[in-house]
């Protein structure tokens, strides 16, 4: 069964104050993006593409460093995770199989998360399979509603939520497993209606569940596999965790 990645990695982080792309910068010493690959791989996962995005000649220029091979694609505008995926659309018609949808600057996003992901993804026989985390303070991130047979019922955007949904601690870790026919079934129908004029990827597992698709949701053991960093205090904070853990 073929598997493939595709890793977000386009975005600037304007509040990194650094001028280089956002998953570039080092977490004690590799860039996140590479963490994210090295995690790929790990788990058994070796097409990857990497979405690039600001100052992509930086981001290709490291991977043709790399002892192996990595495709990319370019998202020459911002306009979301969904759109930023759709760049990404003739890798994937040429992989088919399953594909894991990453953010690249989520470092401790690791491997036996990514493969007990797929375990559960396949086993169910999944459309689509998020990749949640709990959080004992879950504020500002999307929330997992589920089904009372523990299927995905919906992600809720912190922003969106009523106060039933805000108590919530499982999040959307924005990693993803998804049947690739399934997919690119809905890709093109994502739109940007909403309030930041954005396609956003989560849309796709709403697209899927109106289809009659089956959607899961799958836990992480760690809650370390949601953390990101926006700007340098938790850029150091990623770095200190990462010591004090020995990732």
């Amino acid at each position: 069964m073929n598997r493939c990645a595709v890793i977000l990695a386009g975005g600037e982080g304007k509040r990194m104050k650094s001028d280089i792309p956002k998953p570039m910068n080092e977490v004690l010493g590799k860039p996140m993006l590479r963490w994210v690959i090295d995690s790929v791989r790990t788990a058994g996962v070796n097409d990857i593409c990497v979405v690039t995005g600001y100052k992509k000649e930086i981001t290709e220029e490291y991977l043709k460093g790399l002892p192996f091979p990595v495709e990319t694609v370019y998202q020459s505008e911002r306009l979301g995770t969904g759109h930023a995926v759709m760049m990404a659309e003739e890798f994937l018609r040429r992989k088919g199989g399953d594909t894991v949808i990453l953010c690249g600057d989520a470092p401790f996003m690791d491997a036996d998360t990514i493969s007990g992901a797929f375990r559960q993804h396949d086993a169910d026989g999944c459309a689509a399979t998020v990749i949640s985390a709990m959080l004992e303070d879950p504020t500002g991130y999307g929330r997992v509603v589920r089904n009372d047979d523990d299927t995905l019922k919906g992600i809720v955007e912190h922003k969106e939520a009523d106060e039933k949904t805000l108590a919530i601690k499982e999040v959307n870790s924005g990693g993803y497993w998804f049947d690739t026919a399934d997919l690119l079934s809905v890709l093109d129908d994502i739109t940007a209606n909403n309030s930041a004029k954005e396609y956003y990827l989560p849309d796709a597992l709403d697209l899927l569940l109106q289809a009659g698709k089956k959607v899961g949701a799958y836990t992480a053991a760690s809650a370390d596999t949601v953390l990101g960093a926006n700007d340098p205090q938790q850029l150091e904070e990623l770095n200190r965790i990462a010591a004090q853990k020995g990732y």
